[in-house]
């Protein structure tokens, strides 16, 4: 019996998300100087950040 090819795919060919978190988007955000920790404090609504390696 053969396994389906779903299974078994380790991390040998995991892509990279190009998807961020809130918190890695704050991030990128105090990198950028567009987030300032005692004003900002709304987490919703953050503007599209560049995914950055």
């Amino acid at each position: 019996m053969s396994r389906h090819a779903s299974y078994g795919k380790s991390s040998k060919t995991a892509k990279k998300r190009n998807v961020l978190k809130r918190f890695e988007r704050v991030d990128v955000l105090r990198r950028l100087g567009k987030w300032k920790d005692g004003e900002n404090t709304k987490v919703t609504g953050l503007p599209k950040t560049p995914v950055t390696p």
